[in-house]
């Protein structure tokens, strides 16, 4: 079963994949997907990577070949979106301000997902309840928060790169990236606890994003009374 968040015959870049680099791409769908039942039904602590790459029908040798851990098979889905959202955002029109393009992109990037959502372990929908499994592993919580640290780098160069700034002397790229980050993740935090936002899926997820972004204005720069 391919996963939703790379089309199955190209990369990120559009680039079409060769047989070799397609059987490759399937063997680490694969593997995510596995791994992805496997920690939803059983949990993540009780599963290993002998079970994740017996289910594929591979050697555990070969698990290692596409990820360093366990950890890193669990956040895959995650860390595949983000840089989605990355190729989203360097692909927006010049014209957009930063944060336009920021909620531009994040928008483009869960409706692209979500359209080809399966109901299977790698889908956009498994992927959101992965956040659910997310804050209740102290494990995966750090490790997901350390990326999440990382790609504020990477949308701050890329912000600063869009407006001819330098990121080491401007604050605003980095400052703009860390509560675009904050603004997502208390979206996903919504979305656990917010019953027909959880029963309307990827839709509830751009819903949710869309009114927290709304809000961010009035939040900074408003009167709270």
């Amino acid at each position: 079963m391919a996963t939703p968040l790379t089309a199955p015959t190209t990369d990120p870049g559009c680039r079409v994949l060769g047989l070799r680099e397609r059987k490759k791409q399937r063997t680490r769908d694969a593997l995510v997907d596995a791994a992805h039942r496997l920690f939803l039904t059983q949990g993540y602590g009780r599963t290993t990577v002998d079970e994740i790459a017996a289910s594929v029908d591979v050697s555990q040798r070969t698990f290692f070949r596409y990820f360093a851990n366990k950890e890193e098979v669990a956040l895959a889905v995650m860390s595949d979106a983000e840089d989605y959202f990355i190729d989203c955002l360097r692909r927006r029109p010049a014209d957009e301000n930063p944060l336009q393009a920021m909620r531009a992109a994040i928008t483009e990037a869960w409706l692209e997902l979500g359209q080809d959502d399966q109901s299977g372990p790698a889908g956009v929908t498994a992927a959101l309840e992965l956040f659910e499994l997310l804050e209740t592993t102290p494990t995966l919580l750090a490790a997901h928060l350390r990326r999440t640290t990382e790609q504020e780098g990477v949308v701050a160069g890329v912000l600063a790169e869009r407006e001819g700034l330098d990121a080491a002397v401007d604050l605003r790229p980095r400052l703009l990236a860390a509560v675009f980050g904050a603004v997502v993740r208390l979206s996903h935090l919504s979305w656990t606890s917010d019953t027909a936002a959880h029963a309307a899926g990827p839709d509830g997820m751009i819903a949710l994003i869309e009114r927290h972004f709304d809000q961010l204005g009035p939040a900074l720069a408003g009167s709270w009374r």
